[in-house]
């Protein structure tokens, strides 16, 4: 019921920007009806994603299936793949930080001076 409340108050919200915007007016009743219809279109969307996920043996809804779930609208799966790009990117960033960060705790050298380092060892046990 908070969800259905929540939904129905960001429809209100909508509505009224949209309002002021075309200088229009929504009744008590299409805003509530646009609620309905919105709610409704969010279960459905849930179940096919998680209908998505099953069929690939996973357990876990990930970017593919919403992409697949959006593959209607191309407006849509286009802005759902650039965000996850740069998501993605992102995340990638984060973690090259983090690797530089741990390295550079170990032993004060970054992962190609650490490898030359290993190298050097290696070379001089040889000899």
């Amino acid at each position: 019921q908070r969800l259905k409340a929540a939904v129905h108050y960001a429809v209100g919200c909508l509505c009224q920007e949209v309002a002021e915007d075309k200088d229009v007016q929504f009744s008590k009743q299409s805003i509530a009806a646009i609620s309905e219809i919105t709610f409704r279109q969010c279960e459905i969307f849930a179940k096919d994603l998680e209908m998505f996920a099953r069929h690939a043996k996973r357990t876990t809804v990930n970017t593919e299936d919403v992409k697949l779930l959006a593959r209607r609208s191309n407006s849509l799966l286009k802005y759902i793949t650039q965000k996850s790009e740069e998501l993605a990117s992102s995340n990638m960033e984060q973690k090259e930080k983090k690797k530089k960060k741990s390295s550079a705790a170990k032993g004060g050298r970054t992962p190609g001076e650490q490898e030359a380092a290993v190298t050097e060892n290696e070379d001089s046990n040889m000899a």
